[in-house]
């Protein structure tokens, strides 16, 4: 069920939604860690970047599902970046009813990257930026986080660490009461939907990410690059954002900014939002403010997160707060790079 009005300033339609089509799925109804045991040939997936069969299941051995896990990703599938890839796992039986894992069929589950506890701090990090821009828009990609033991096949235990799993697209589309887009690669930046392009770019420049497009992805692969489209908001696309290990909250060891912008860190914020979005990204600034204290709740009551990693990320954050105090800060700060 949607609400449109029209936008003033901008003659664009904004949608706001006014309540789940959807109830989320077991998995993502909650946000308490949970804690699980893959078990199958994980060294295998890791080393040959192979296909494995095994078994996901909760702590303690209950709720038991048959998965097939498969390496994914770009930089991260690469063996010079990561010891151990992202999964895909797919449940070659649906899961039971009354299963946490119940109306899942495919889940990406981001993973530790590196043995080392610096890569259980990243892992943090990036789930706690999902957690953040699901403060600030619904249409946004849940996550729930997990401490997963990984166990080979005759129960020798490999190694236990954080990861999180990433809710599907379809269910995003499904709980907003929307549907996936079908376009090609690119799309005009008129058709992006303002409300949500503002709250993507601006949450975006608060995490210091450059690594994305909201309106292009690569040649024959379609849109977009780290953002994914919904259609049912009239002739317009709201795009939703994820994958954010190169943004400058992570701050990932093998993150690079992309050559265009001429900066040597992901830590410097470019703002790369559309200029005709300003008045809508002062609206989502002034929104993003007002929930402050729930932003940085989201790192003082994260489980497994040191001291020096909290203490950075908010120092971070704390400077972006200062971009955006006010709107005259917005304009003066924020907007000198907005696009076109």
């Amino acid at each position: 069920m949607m609400k449109y009005v029209l936008g003033a300033s901008l003659a664009l339609a904004v949608a706001s939604p006014v309540e789940a089509a959807e109830p989320p799925a077991p998995l993502f109804a909650a946000d308490a860690p949970i804690a699980l045991t893959i078990r199958g040939p994980i060294n295998a997936v890791a080393r040959s970047r192979s296909v494995r069969d095994g078994t996901i299941a909760l702590a303690g051995g209950t709720d038991v599902n048959a998965a097939r896990f498969s390496p994914r990703g770009i930089t991260r599938l690469r063996k010079e970046t990561c010891q151990f890839p992202p999964l895909r796992v797919e449940f070659t039986q649906p899961p039971a009813a009354t299963s946490l894992f119940a109306g899942q069929r495919r889940l990406k589950l981001v993973t530790h990257c590196r043995s080392s506890a610096d890569f259980q701090q990243h892992v943090l990090l990036e789930y706690a930026a999902y957690r953040i821009f699901n403060l600030i828009s619904p249409l946004s990609f849940r996550a729930r986080l997990a401490t997963i033991d990984y166990v080979e096949p005759d129960g020798r235990p490999l190694t236990s660490r954080y990861g999180f799993f990433i809710e599907d697209f379809d269910d995003v589309a499904r709980r907003n009461g929307l549907k996936k887009a079908r376009v090609g690669d690119r799309i005009p930046s008129v058709q992006l939907e303002a409300q949500q392009a503002a709250r993507f770019a601006m949450f975006e420049y608060m995490i210091g990410n450059l690594d994305w497009s909201m309106r292009a992805g690569p040649e024959g692969e379609g849109c977009c690059h780290n953002g994914r489209l919904l259609a049912g908001i009239g002739s317009y696309y709201a795009p939703v954002p994820y994958d954010f290990d190169f943004s400058g909250l992570v701050d990932a060891p093998y993150a690079v900014p992309p050559d265009q912008f001429g900066i040597s860190s992901v830590r410097t914020r470019v703002y790369q939002g559309y200029c005709r979005h300003n008045g809508l990204a002062l609206q989502a600034a002034a929104e993003i403010r007002g929930k402050r204290p729930d932003i940085e709740a989201v790192f003082s009551q994260m489980p497994g997160m040191d001291d020096r990693t909290r203490r950075g990320a908010l120092n971070y954050l704390a400077r972006f707060f200062e971009d955006i105090a006010t709107d005259a800060s917005v304009q003066s700060r924020v907007f000198k790079k907005c696009v076109g």
